[in-house]
C-alpha cells in the first residue's frame, strides 16, 4: 500500500504541473499577441518534437516483433490518431465570431483534448515505474513535470486571449494535468499483473498522430496569425530544444 500510495502521488504532482504551467500565460497582459504567438510556436515544438523523437519511437519498441508487423501496426495507429483529430476538428463547431477568437478558442480545445489523451497513459508509466522502482517513478515524474509545463501553454494561452477568462484557461489546463492520475488509478485496478506492453505502443502511436494533428493543424496555423513568420519558427524550433533537453536529462538520470 505505501508503494502504491507513493506512486499516486507522483502522478498527482506530474499533474498538477500542467495546471502550474498555465500560470505562466495567466499573469501576462492578455493584449501582447506577440507573447501569444511565442506561446504557441513554442508549444508546437514541444509537440512535435515528443511526438516524433519519444512516443512514436517508444510505439515502435513495444510492438517490435522482428518480422515488421509491428512498424506496421504502430505506423497504422500513428495515422488512426491523426483521422482521430480530424474527425473532432469537423464535429465542433465553428465559432461565428469573427473570428481569429473563435478559431483560438477552437485551437486550445483540440490542445487540451491532445494533451488529456498523451497524460493518461504517461499516469500509467509513472505509476508502474513508481512501484516497481521508486527512483525510476521519480525521474520520469521529473521529465513529464518538465514538459507538462510548455503543453499547458498550449492550452491556457489560447483560451484565455480567446474568453478573457483566466480561470476558465487554468481549470482547463489543470483537468488535462489531472488525466494523469485517472491513468494511475487505471493501472492500480486493471495492469498491475497483466502484459501491457504491445496495448502501450498501440496507445502511445495514435497519442503521437494527436499531438501532430494539433500542433501542425492548430498551433501552428494560429501562431502566424498573431506573430510574424520568422519569430514562429525560432520559437518552434526552441520549444523543441527544450523538450529534447528534458529528455536528454531523463537519460542520464535513468
Amino acid at each position: 500500500m505505501n508503494e502504491m500510495f507513493f506512486a499516486l502521488s507522483l502522478t498527482l504532482i506530474a499533474g498538477f504541473a500542467t495546471g502550474a504551467g498555465s500560470l505562466v500565460v495567466l499573469f501576462t497582459k492578455r493584449a501582447s499577441t506577440k507573447f501569444l504567438s511565442i506561446c504557441l510556436s513554442f508549444a508546437a515544438g514541444v509537440m512535435l518534437y515528443v511526438a516524433f523523437a519519444e512516443i512514436l519511437l517508444e510505439a515502435f519498441e513495444d510492438l517490435e516483433n522482428g518480422n515488421g508487423l509491428g512498424y506496421l501496426i504502430a505506423t497504422a495507429a500513428f495515422f488512426f490518431g491523426i483521422l482521430i483529430m480530424a474527425a473532432i476538428d469537423k464535429f465542433i463547431p465553428h465559432s461565428d465570431d469573427v473570428t481569429e477568437l473563435g478559431e483560438l478558442k477552437r485551437t486550445g480545445i483540440m490542445s487540451a483534448i491532445a494533451i488529456a489523451v498523451h497524460n493518461f497513459p504517461e499516469g500509467i508509466i509513472v505509476f508502474i515505474a513508481g512501484i516497481h522502482d521508486p527512483a525510476m517513478g521519480i525521474a520520469i515524474a521529473i521529465a513529464i513535470i518538465i514538459h507538462n509545463i510548455p503543453e499547458a501553454i498550449a492550452m491556457a494561452a489560447p483560451i484565455y486571449y480567446s474568453t478573457g477568462s483566466k480561470a476558465k484557461a487554468f481549470l482547463i489546463s489543470l483537468g488535462a494535468g489531472l488525466v494523469q492520475p485517472v491513468g494511475a488509478v487505471v493501472a492500480w485496478v486493471f495492469l498491475q499483473n497483466s502484459d501491457i506492453e504491445s496495448e502501450f505502443g498501440i496507445i502511445f502511436a495514435i497519442v503521437a498522430g494527436i499531438m501532430v494533428f494539433v500542433a501542425v493543424h492548430q498551433l501552428l496555423p494560429a501562431a502566424h496569425k498573431f506573430g510574424k513568420h520568422h519569430m514562429v519558427m525560432i520559437w518552434l524550433f526552441a520549444g523543441m530544444a527544450v523538450m529534447a533537453s528534458s529528455l536528454v536529462v531523463l537519460e542520464f538520470v535513468l
